[in-house]
């Protein structure tokens, strides 16, 4: 074999791995629209709080394997900062969870779908407000164009709604979610355990588990919504377990270690996308103008706000 035709093979060998986490990055923010988008679609079958714990529960079998070595390896400092690790399970699994399928019971997967997409930019926010990380005037303008893409979808598209506080109860459970995110977020980046990323997760889920078992208990015996195992539920539970969890999660987690986060992270920004394609296709969910209006709102604002800059 000649120099050139073994530099040749090096270099196609080398760019495969390349090519494949950009395939995995671009199926990620699919994987993630389909929590919103079964979910929707589950709150006709079970209540909120059912399909929250038997999500965690299922997603937990399935990353307990997988990250056991590291768990066993790490028990003690998941003893030493058990607080830690129950907050996380309270803000990812309950609010991020819980709080979305209860705010899926009154409202839409594409309004869902778009209030969510702005947590990059909570996230920048809560870094500013509660690490003094200082935000440059590209962020901020990206933060004002966000939330007024928000708003937009809080308010229909009819502004003056703000003043008769005239909200959809919903869409304010989703909103409460997407801060919950952003705040667990922060902290798994800045206050994170130093162990492996799959035995902390696993770490996280059963404590998400142990958070959301009271409230489950509490929806099925004194309100009376119990989890029905039908085909269709037992479908559900799976499809948000394995697909909005531990496959969006595995595949977010490959592409970041092969590309990098700041070229996996733009990515994210096709998640309101996926979510409003396959709520319109499969849920028959009508994308209306203020969508339009809210998308073109809050995409370019979480560009401007998360874009990592030349230094970066």
């Amino acid at each position: 074999m000649t120099r050139s035709a073994a530099s040749a093979t090096v270099s196609t060998d080398a760019g495969r791995p390349v090519l494949v986490a950009y395939v995995l990055l671009t199926l990620t923010p699919l994987f993630m629209a389909t929590n919103v988008v079964i979910g929707r679609a589950a709150m006709e079958v079970m209540p909120p709080m059912g399909l929250a714990f038997w999500r965690w529960v299922v997603a937990f079998a399935i990353l307990l394997p997988l990250g056991w070595v590291g768990l066993r390896r790490h028990w003690g400092q998941i003893r030493r900062h058990w607080r830690r690790v129950l907050l996380l399970g309270v803000l990812g699994m309950f609010m991020a969870g819980g709080f979305v399928y209860t705010g899926l019971e009154t409202t839409t997967a594409t309004n869902a779908g778009l209030i969510y997409a702005v947590a990059p930019v909570i996230i920048v926010m809560i870094t500013w407000l509660g690490r003094g990380e200082p935000i440059t005037p590209r962020q901020a303008l990206g933060i004002v164009v966000a939330i007024a893409g928000v708003v937009t979808i809080l308010t229909r598209g009819h502004p003056e709604t703000i003043l008769s506080l005239d909200f959809t109860v919903g869409d304010l459970w989703v909103l409460a979610a997407t801060i919950g995110w952003g705040i667990y977020s922060v902290i798994i980046k800045h206050d994170g355990l130093a162990m492996p990323t799959m035995s902390l997760f696993a770490a996280i889920a059963g404590a998400g588990v142990l958070v959301i078992a009271p409230f489950y208990a509490v929806e099925t015996v004194l309100f009376d919504r119990p989890v029905v195992p039908t085909p269709r539920v037992m479908l559900s539970i799976a499809g948000v377990a394995i697909v909005s969890s531990v496959l969006a999660f595995s595949t977010y987690q490959k592409g970041i270690a092969v590309v990098g986060p700041g070229r996996a992270g733009p990515f994210m920004y096709l998640m309101p996308a996926w979510a409003a394609v396959m709520a319109v296709l499969f849920l028959g969910e009508a994308f209306q103008p203020f969508h339009a209006v809210g998308f073109a709102l809050i995409i370019p604002g979480v560009a401007l706000a998360t874009w990592p800059g030349r230094r970066a």
